[in-house]
C-alpha cells in the first residue's frame, strides 16, 4: 500500500485497446487504486482513449518504452508500486510476418525487463497478458479446446514472441520466486480497437460502402470475447491467481471470419458484394478455441457480455465516433500527446 493509501500497480500499454479499456474499467472500480500507466505510444497507442482522465489524479501517465528497466525499476519505486501487468504487445500478426524485429524487442524484452523490476523489488505480484495464439491451431471440424496445459505450438512470429515472453515468465517465477500469472485470451472486440483488426476494419470499411477484404475463403474461426470481459478477468488474475499458474480466457463463442463480416454487414444494412476474397495470410491459423474453466472456477469469473449485443453496442460506438476513427484513419491522433501532456503527469 503506498503512502497516499492507494494501492499503486503499474500497467504497460495502457493507451492501447486493451489498456486504456482497462485502465477506466478500473479507475470506475476500484476507488482505493492508483495507476502508473507506461505506454511507448506506437502507432497503435492513442492518448485520445485516456482523455476522460486527465484531471484524475489516480492515474499517471508515462511516456516510455518498458524496454528501459532503469527507469521501470524507478518508477516503482517513486509510486511504490506493488504489482505490475504487462499489456504492452506489438500484435498484428500481418506486421509481424513482413518485420519480426519489433515484437522481440517489445514483446520479449519488454516482459523480461519488467520482469527483472517484479524480482529487484519484490513486488506482490505480476500479470502477463497473453494469448492463446500461442497454442497454434485447432482443426476446424474437431471439438478439442486449448485448455493451460496444450502444449505450445505458435505458427506466427507475433505468437513465437508471446510465447518465449511466457516461458521467460515461467522462468522467473520458478527460478527468482516472481510471483507470476499468465492469461490467455481469444480474440478481443469493442470500443478503441485499432482499425487493423477484423471487426472495426470491417465496421468502417462498410459504413464507406469501401470493399471488406476477407483472408482465403474466410472460415478461419476464433472465440471472440468483448475487451471489458477480458479486463475483468486481468483484474481477477491480478488479485486472485495463484502464482505459476496459467489461466485461459474465452467465452465460448466461436465464429467464422465471414461469420463476423456478414453480421457487421447485416446491421449496418450494407451489401453482401462489398466482400472481397483476398490470398490468405502465409501460415494463417485454422481455428482457436478456448477452454476457459479454470478461470470460471479459481478467479469467479465469467463473461458477461453476449456476442450479438456486444457487436452491436461496438458498431455503435464506432459510429458515434467519427472524430476518433477520423483521426486514426489520417494519423492526427499522433499529435494528441505533443498537444495535451508533458511526458509525465
Amino acid at each position: 500500500m503506498s503512502s497516499n493509501g492507494n494501492k499503486t500497480i503499474l500497467i504497460s500499454g495502457g493507451a492501447g485497446f486493451i489498456g486504456s479499456t482497462f485502465v477506466m474499467q478500473m479507475l470506475a472500480t476500484q476507488s482505493n487504486l492508483r495507476i502508473i500507466n507506461v505506454d511507448a505510444l506506437t502507432y497503435a497507442g492513442n492518448l485520445e482513449n485516456l482523455q476522460s482522465l486527465e484531471q484524475d489524479e489516480r492515474h499517471i501517465f508515462v511516456h516510455a518504452e518498458i524496454q528501459n528497466t532503469e527507469l521501470m525499476d524507478s518508477l516503482c519505486r517513486q509510486y511504490e508500486v506493488e504489482g505490475i501487468i504487462n499489456i504492452a504487445a506489438e500484435s498484428h500478426v500481418d506486421r509481424s510476418i513482413h518485420d519480426a524485429s519489433p515484437f522481440i524487442e517489445t514483446n520479449i524484452g519488454g516482459t523480461v525487463s519488467l520482469l527483472t523490476v517484479a524480482r529487484n523489488l519484490k513486488l506482490k505480484k505480476y500479470v502477463q497478458v497473453s494469448t492463446d495464439e500461442v497454442y497454434g491451431s485447432l482443426d476446424l471440424n474437431s471439438d478439442e479446446l486449448f485448455t493451460e496445459e496444450t502444449p505450445l505450438a505458435p505458427n506466427s512470429p507475433y505468437s513465437a514472441s508471446k510465447a518465449s515472453a511466457d516461458m521467460f515468465v515461467r522462468a522467473f517465477h520458478h527460478t527468482h520466486d516472481v510471483p507470476a500469472v499468465i492469461t490467455r485470451c481469444s480474440n478481443n472486440y469493442g470500443p478503441r480497437q485499432f482499425p487493423e483488426k477484423l471487426i472495426p476494419l470491417m465496421i468502417l470499411n462498410a459504413k464507406e460502402s469501401r470493399s471488406l477484404p476477407v483472408y482465403g475463403d474466410g472460415m478461419n474461426v476464433r472465440d471472440w470475447i468483448h475487451v471489458e470481459d477480458h479486463c475483468d478477468a486481468i483484474w481477477r488474475a491480478y488479485e486472485y491467481g495463484k502464482p505459476g499458474e496459467v489461466y485461459n480466457i474465452g467465452s465460448d463463442n466461436e465464429c467464422s471470419n465471414l461469420h463476423i463480416v456478414h453480421s457487421i454487414l447485416s446491421i449496418l444494412g450494407k451489401s453482401t458484394d462489398l466482400i472481397q476474397y483476398v490470398t490468405d495470410r502465409p501460415g494463417h491459423d485454422r481455428r482457436y478455441a478456448i477452454d476457459a474453466s479454470k478461470a470460471k472456477r479459481e478467479l469467479g469469473w465469467a463473461p458477461r457480455i453476449p456476442f450479438e449485443q456486444g457487436l452491436q453496442s461496438t458498431i455503435e460506438w464506432y459510429l458515434e465516433h467519427p472524430e476518433w476513427c477520423e483521426h486514426i484513419l489520417s494519423g492526427q491522433y499522433r499529435d494528441y500527446y505533443s498537444q495535451q501532456y508533458h511526458r509525465e503527469r
